[in-house]
């Protein structure tokens, strides 16, 4: 198992304060940074490694920074804390944006990052939770994540705790029958305290959701299985931050972030082929530029 560096966690919590504190303008600035940052992470681990889910990490990298950045309660220090929140990335083949947010916030030291996906490395293709402080439950296979997610969330209610269980799945993992079971289960045990992100890109391997399998009126299926349903633009942060933090009606919540596969990269943006494409050394300085301007 890896351990915190304390420095770069220090680092984190100092960046909570100053979200905490900012007005709208400035707190989504420091979001907006602290995203471009992790892209350029991302971006350097897979052409590293020759391998990842770029299309889909960009796609999911402004949800996971707008939860870590002004959300989950979470102490990299104290990974197994038991008041913690709990983040459940079920999408698991986006591993190497959660491991760079992970790194980011002082969960191991960010020099780890460039071992992902080498021989023995702890920063596996998908995220093992015993291999990687701040992984809740090993994901990949689709479809299991988010019934994990509603046992923890179920688990977390029996024990009278506040701690909160947010769930991000692709949207072509919701073809997967499991994710609408636990969607009934949690809607029946009325888990007020779970909340399901939907990364709404609209492209998965090979084809688009609605080409594969259809998914719309996807926001009517998720109401008719009594959940409570919010939809945001997914690379809008301060829209974000409304659709996780708005008080609940008692019901589970499920927001539908609309996104773009790649985003951030002109060329990758919404192209099916960058799902799990490694870029070359020519598009990886192309796609550097973009990202610093």
């Amino acid at each position: 198992m890896l351990t915190a560096d304390r420095t770069q966690a220090d680092r984190y919590r100092e960046l909570r304060t100053k979200v905490a504190s900012a007005d709208a303008a400035d707190r989504a600035a420091m979001l907006v940074e602290f995203s471009r940052e992790i892209r350029r992470q991302d971006l350097s681990m897979i052409q590293r490694a020759g391998l990842g889910h770029i299309g889909s990490d960009f796609s999911v990298i402004d949800i996971l920074v707008t939860l870590y950045g002004a959300v989950l309660s979470v102490d990299p220090v104290n990974p197994r804390d038991a008041g913690r929140d709990r983040l459940i990335l079920s999408k698991g083949h986006s591993a190497g944006a959660l491991y760079a947010v992970l790194a980011e916030c002082g969960f191991f030291p960010k020099a780890e990052l460039q071992t992902f996906a080498a021989p023995l490395s702890a920063l596996n293709g998908h995220p093992n939770r015993t291999k990687v402080p701040g992984v809740e439950t090993n994901t990949g296979p689709l479809g299991h994540g988010f019934p994990v997610a509603v046992g923890i969330a179920l688990a977390a209610k029996l024990r009278g705790s506040p701690s909160r269980t947010f769930v991000v799945l692709g949207d072509g993992e919701l073809q997967e029958g499991s994710n609408w079971e636990a969607a009934m289960t949690a809607s029946h045990h009325d888990l007020s305290g779970l909340t399901a992100i939907v990364d709404r890109n609209r492209l998965q391997q090979g084809a688009s959701t609605e080409e594969t399998k259809r998914l719309e009126p996807l926001a009517d299926k998720w109401s008719s299985f009594g959940w409570e349903v919010r939809q945001s633009d997914g690379h809008d942060h301060t829209a974000l931050l409304a659709s996780f933090t708005a008080s609940t009606t008692g019901r589970p919540v499920c927001v539908i972030a609309n996104t773009t596969k790649g985003k951030g990269v002109s060329f990758m943006e919404d192209r099916v082929e960058w799902h799990h494409k490694v870029p070359s050394a020519d598009q990886t300085a192309a796609a550097f530029e973009e990202l610093t301007r």
